[in-house]
């Protein structure tokens, strides 16, 4: 203590039982702000900002991600939680909660004498025994379609209503399915994420292909292309400076003008040897032909591709085209003297979409593509913007159900197993760590007592309730929340991917718990009488206001 004093003289000093207090509170103070979002009846969060801007969410990472955090304990709580959405795509808000129910369990012993550390260690047993009981109760299956349905499902309402949910699950899914190749590793990357502020949420969908946010230049080009080829180039279609300093000098006007016809002959004759490739492969069908180039046309070269029926695109993002080749087929050329058939991609339908003064060009009814595009549709940012964060947490559920290869039971039955498991186990537990053990019991029940608390239903009398069908039945037994019984038989699917979260809450609590001495600003001091509904003192929120709306 002399020590900090001698740094910081104005320094608060907490030890011991005053820093462990301080610490489980802001434990306790996060966990509450939190746990109305839990499940699908969870409440929704709307922040408003100092300039008026709205946010609605749902999502526990995003609402950690909005909240500037001061005191270090909540800090490190929220950035354990962050850490697992980065790498799942889920848990946040599980997380959170779990974490602050271990530490109010640990206080209740703590309080009676029990030392800090013999909690900790009965803390380390049960989460070893934890993930065996884990292992048994996950379900391996082969990972059909039906079954990423239901994963996704269970990761979708989560976040956003019932109906949108179905309509993202389906989405979702096909989307993963298209991009996955067996022995790779599936990549997320290859699922571009679109917004179109145009209809309603539910009108989001997969385009099995590409869409760009740009159209063709020329008017008398067509809008709809029907069974297309497909040519991705980064060729140069127009008047480009040298790269050295360099000048043509002549004397006469006619000089002049032989330059000119020169420069022009050079492009006219990049043109040509595209159209040339249209008319070979196009002489005997009525297919169509499509120019997406990553460098500039100008309009010259525009009306000559116009004049032979070549749907062309110029300046194309870099991105895109990574994506085109992977989307249609084909390879992408870099120079003209490469042209060939084999180079040439192939979609089922291109056309272009006016929404206002934005032009797309959609690229659809790709074979076997690579690279899939979700259009996600919205009224305004809001939307389109908690869909997002949705679609995100549905890929990455879905991406570890298929690596994982098996799924573990939902709606809190599996937390309800490892509590009976960890209940029955402490009593070969010897000494007082098996109060540890029990405290890591007790703290996994909260997350069906939230589930049943925010659907509305006595928590008391449904943990009960699920508890004793499981002692019955010795099956997966969770929450239904949408029948009065409040009971589930296994439906619901999650991926195995919870075996992390069990490690990552485990070690932030326990080094929570093992924290000895914490120098305090008065301003991060806790306040005792703090309830569920208010923003504690420690949190400093990026925005102005946080309500809760249903």
């Amino acid at each position: 203590m002399a020590a900090i004093k001698a740094i910081n003289s104005k320094a608060e000093v907490a030890r011991a039982q005053a820093a462990l207090a301080v610490n489980i509170c802001a434990a306790r103070g996060l966990q509450d702000v939190l746990r109305t979002n839990l499940g699908p009846k969870g409440t929704m969060k709307m922040l408003v900002s100092g300039a008026g801007d709205v946010k609605l969410t749902k999502d526990g990472n995003v609402l950690l991600h909005e909240m500037q955090i001061q005191h270090p304990t909540a800090s490190l709580i929220a950035k354990v939680a962050t850490a697992q959405d980065d790498i799942t795509g889920d848990g946040t808000t599980s997380n959170v909660l779990i974490i602050g129910e271990l530490l109010k369990q640990a206080d209740l012993y703590i309080s009676e004498g029990l030392h800090p550390r013999i909690i900790a260690e009965g803390f380390e047993i049960a989460k070893i025994k934890a993930l065996e009981v884990l292992e048994q109760v996950k379900i391996k299956k082969e990972m059909k379609r039906e079954i990423l349905l239901d994963v996704a499902r269970t990761s979708l309402q989560t976040k956003v209503h019932p109906q949108l949910a179905d309509v993202l699950t389906e989405a979702v899914v096909d989307s993963v399915l298209a991009i996955r190749r067996p022995n790779y590793p599936i990549d997320l990357f290859m699922v571009e994420i679109m917004e179109m502020k145009h209809k309603s949420e539910t009108d989001t969908k997969l385009i099995k292909g590409l869409v760009l946010d740009h159209g063709a230049r020329h008017p008398d080009m067509k809008k709809r292309v029907d069974d297309a080829f497909i040519l991705a180039c980064n060729v140069s279609l127009e008047y480009e400076k040298t790269e050295v300093s360099s000048g043509f000098f002549y004397k006469t006007a006619e000089e002049k003008e032989k330059l000119v016809k020169a420069e022009r002959k050079f492009i006219e004759d990049r043109v040509q040897k595209i159209i040339d490739l249209k008319d070979k492969v196009c002489a005997q069908s009525n297919k169509g032909f499509v120019v997406i180039n990553q460098k500039g046309i100008d309009p010259f070269s525009l009306d000559a591709l116009a004049k032979h029926g070549i749907l062309a695109l110029r300046r194309a993002k870099r991105r895109n085209m990574e994506r085109l080749s992977l989307a249609c087929g084909g390879v992408a050329v870099n120079s003209v003297e490469d042209l060939s058939v084999d180079c040439l991609g192939h979609a089922g339908l291109v056309y272009e979409c006016t929404l206002g003064e934005e032009k797309y060009t959609f690229i659809e009814d790709c074979i076997n593509p690579r690279s899939v595009t979700l259009l996600v549709k919205g009224p305004n940012k809001h939307t389109l913007t908690q869909i997002k964060d949705a679609v995100r947490d549905g890929l990455h559920a879905i991406k570890n159900a298929i690596e994982d290869g098996c799924v573990v039971p939902g709606a809190g039955a599996v937390e309800v197993a490892i509590a009976e498991a960890l209940a029955t186990y402490k009593h070969t537990i010897q000494g007082r760590a098996r109060l540890g053990v029990q405290a890591f019991a007790d703290a996994l029940l909260i997350i069906p007592k939230v589930l049943a608390q925010n659907s509305g239903y006595d928590l008391q009398e449904t943990l009960v309730k699920v508890q004793a069908e499981h002692s019955d039945s010795k099956q997966p037994v969770g929450i239904d929340l949408n029948t009065e019984q409040g009971l589930l038989t296994f439906g619901g699917a999650w991926p195995s991917h919870c075996a992390l979260s069990l490690s990552c809450f485990m070690e932030c609590g326990i080094l929570v718990l093992r924290s000895g001495i914490r120098s305090l600003s008065p301003a991060r001091q806790i306040p005792n009488h703090w309830t569920t509904r208010e923003v504690p003192e420690y949190m400093c929120f990026k925005s102005s206001r946080l309500d809760e709306i249903t």
